[in-house]
């Protein structure tokens, strides 16, 4: 048994906006409303994990998606509308992170060799050498251990692929 006063014990904010929602008559919604509001405060707790790892390297993580992008790439290029298609954003948003990297000498914009309209993104050597160092990061400060066993990750991701699919996401 704790030892804490009960007044000190933290209580579930989103457990008790549960019972709110009970208790004005929208019980029925209630587990939706539980669910999208877990999903998005996991999204904060996540993110800025994420935010602080990256931190050294001057990352936010839209801009280390697009380096690990890029570094997976077979030629370390892609056309700024593929890359906003693999990263699931607007290409404007690929545009300001494009800008950033390269303002820090990360990424480079090249003509494309074959057709004049299309401009391509280039991971640089140093862009190339900094996603490798953030993903070492990445994966010994927050991959490893997010706080949920093996089975639970899987559970998770399943239920989110779920939603995605329902959602028309893929």
């Amino acid at each position: 048994m704790s030892s804490q006063p009960q007044w000190q014990k933290k209580r579930d904010p989103i457990a008790q906006a549960r019972a709110n929602w009970e208790r004005s008559g929208w019980g029925e919604v209630a587990d939706g409303m539980v669910a999208v509001t877990s999903v998005m405060r996991a999204h904060q707790i996540l993110l800025a994990r994420v935010e602080n790892a990256l931190r050294p390297y001057d990352l936010s993580f839209s801009r280390y998606e697009l380096l690990r992008l890029l570094a997976f790439s077979s030629t370390g290029a892609l056309p700024i509308t593929k890359a906003s298609d693999r990263l699931q954003v607007h290409v404007t948003s690929v545009t300001h992170a494009i800008r950033r990297l390269e303002a820090d000498g990360l990424v480079e914009r090249i003509p494309h060799p074959t057709d004049g309209r299309t401009t391509l993104v280039r991971i640089t050597d140093l862009g190339r050498s900094t996603v490798e160092d953030a993903t070492v990061t990445l994966n010994s400060e927050v991959f490893v251990d997010i706080g949920m066993s093996v089975d639970e990750l899987r559970a998770l991701a399943a239920s989110i692929e779920t939603l995605r699919r329902n959602s028309g996401d893929f």
